[in-house]
């Protein structure tokens, strides 16, 4: 029981109510402005700025407007941001559909068949999902707090339970199946974007700042097997090496489920 504080409660959706305008007596719709504007205005102070630099005050400089007039299109900054998350989640290229329909998901049927085998198909989906949360930092954390129930995030999920389930798993499978694979993902390119806009806020190149790291631990004996284990990885650069443990790593997670499935 919580005394003497404030509970927080789970936040709903905006794509759960009906989205209206926050007009107030008197006020009109400022002119040259619309929810599309506004929400690529965000995306791109996201991407500039990051969350801790965004707020509806940077956002209305942005657009040259007042705060006010964002407010006449969203109510609060979380509907903002839940709408930027959706905007960025519709950046993916995703498979068309997968190899035919699935007895027991027939609600997913709207999707074309394509054929390609569903290994391939989730190597693109899990590909695009590394892309996207690479270029765009601030998704990571949003992700979780919110319901990510947009109509762009709906079409990643329905692609990838179709691709799931015409990899042969049961049903019962498909949910860990996913997790393993897109927690996976989103682990990887979290550090991978972190590590990128580091960089880019030194000044430096990637390669620049992970040799940098290795010549303080050269000489050091009790880094002796994290050191041998990194020279092991292979590739000339940051790039190189992360491509090669991403694709293994990918790979791993794919054998597994086959095992899984044959087993």
């Amino acid at each position: 029981m919580a005394t003497g504080s404030r509970v927080s409660r789970p936040r709903t959706s905006i794509w759960l109510s009906e989205r209206k305008a926050s007009k107030r007596k008197g006020e009109q719709q400022p002119a040259g402005l619309d929810h599309v504007k506004i929400v690529a205005a965000t995306v791109r102070l996201l991407d500039a700025e990051g969350l801790a630099g965004f707020s509806m005050r940077r956002l209305a400089a942005e657009l040259g407007v007042t705060a006010m007039s964002v407010y006449w299109y969203v109510e609060t900054k979380d509907q903002l941001l839940e709408l930027a998350l959706d905007a960025a989640m519709g950046e993916m290229s995703l498979p068309a559909g997968s190899l035919g329909p699935v007895e027991g998901y027939e609600h997913l049927g709207h999707l074309e068949p394509e054929e390609r085998d569903w290994r391939d198909q989730l190597r693109q989906i899990a590909s695009e999902y590394r892309r996207l949360l690479v270029a765009h930092p601030w998704l990571s954390p949003l992700t979780g707090e919110y319901m990510n129930i947009g109509p762009n995030a709906m079409a990643f999920s329905t692609a990838v339970q179709r691709v799931l389930h015409n990899s042969g798993l049961p049903t019962s499978e498909v949910p860990g199946a996913l997790a393993l694979v897109f927690q996976f993902v989103y682990g990887f390119s979290t550090i991978e974007g972190r590590f990128a806009a580091r960089c880019r806020a030194a000044g430096v190149s990637q390669d620049e700042f992970f040799a940098e790291m290795m010549g303080t631990i050269e000489g050091r004996p009790e880094f002796d097997e994290s050191r041998a284990l990194m020279e092991a990885r292979g590739g000339s650069t940051v790039q190189e090496m992360r491509e090669r443990d991403f694709t293994f790593a990918l790979d791993c997670a794919i054998a597994g489920i086959e095992a899984l499935r044959d087993g």
